[in-house]
């Protein structure tokens, strides 16, 4: 099969191979999927820059979509021939979704109706489910007021979507007018535009002073200062999935303790079991209704994969980069 690998860190273009490996074959438990798609994630392109190798070689990508085409032993013949989109492939793991073939336990594998395509179902696995989650995480929204950092970014998009059906007054940091753009038509009413506003006074502005209910926040080395400033209101949570500096980072303990503020981290590779059930069931009732707006800013086939992550590492698009097979 063709497939992209790398055998050492570094930039895209240095250190990213496509070639010919053996095709895989299922064991018990797995099915093999022929992939039409693989989505390419910030997380993907910081592991190949930065993380440690643990394996020979790294086929990079976690998401991606296609058809069952075998399955091993204890997995029902009827899933051949099954559309599917697949989570958490290259977690922990040395294979993931840029490649012809992956293989998968099954439960990785996850129904992806008619009217989803490919490129849509590569964008699920990471950017979805962990819009799911921190929607979950932040609690009942219905009339409260919730700033979604990055709203025009992948996982904001989705998140922007989910708050809005639940009923959120929905605030969103977003870097350009292309980007409100993006994020007004999730259902962001209200957009700062963080590069040339004051984040806490116009969330004071829009709140009548009191902050807004719940952040949700992918990158917490900027969006802890925001707390000392009041952005956030006595009781309010903060639910985050990421950060741009991953070292030690201050927390003023006096404005959390006397404002009896929350924060809740979560990394969606590595959810508990029942959380992970209830995101997956929630994301396919969502899917099966066609109720989310999906985003490819990009395509790029197998050989063009560099480019792909250059794209993303850029951090210019508008939407999800996708591989196509």
């Amino acid at each position: 099969m063709r497939a992209a690998w790398y055998c050492k860190n570094g930039e895209a273009r240095d250190v990213l191979i496509v070639g010919e490996m053996p095709d895989p074959i299922p064991g018990t438990g797995e099915v093999r999927i022929r992939m039409a798609t693989s989505g390419v994630n910030p997380s993907d392109v910081k592991s190949r820059r930065a993380k440690p190798l643990t394996d020979e070689r790294i086929v990079p990508h976690s998401d991606g979509a296609g058809v069952i085409d075998q399955v091993g032993e204890g997995v029902s013949t009827s899933r051949i021939g099954e559309r599917v989109w697949t989570w958490n492939a290259q977690w922990q793991r040395p294979m993931g979704t840029a490649s012809e073939f992956v293989v998968l336990p099954s439960a990785q594998a996850a129904h992806l109706p008619d009217a989803i395509d490919f490129a849509a179902g590569a964008c699920l696995g990471i950017p979805a489910l962990t819009a799911i989650q921190a929607v979950r995480l932040s609690g009942d929204v219905s009339g409260k007021k919730v700033l979604v950092i990055a709203a025009s970014s992948a996982v904001g998009h989705y998140v922007s979507q989910l708050l809005s059906l639940a009923g959120a007054h929905v605030i969103g940091t977003v870097g350009s007018p292309e980007k409100a753009k993006h994020a007004q038509a999730a259902g962001v009413r209200d957009v700062i535009y963080y590069k040339t506003e004051a984040v806490a006074e116009r969330l004071k502005a829009l709140t009548n002073g009191k902050g807004v209910d719940v952040i949700i926040d992918m990158d917490f080395s900027t969006t802890s200062a925001l707390l000392t400033a009041g952005a956030l209101a006595p009781h309010g949570r903060v639910v985050c999935y990421g950060s741009n500096v991953a070292t030690d980072l201050p927390i003023n303990f006096r404005t959390m303790l006397s404002n009896s503020l929350e924060l809740k981290f979560f990394l969606v590779y590595d959810l508990q079991a029942a959380h992970r059930a209830a995101a997956l069931k929630q994301l396919d009732e969502l899917l099966q209704l066609n109720r989310l707006q999906h985003t490819i800013s990009r395509t790029f086939t197998l050989a063009d994969i560099a480019q792909a992550h250059e794209a993303v590492e850029a951090g210019q698009d508008i939407g999800n980069v996708v591989l196509t097979f």
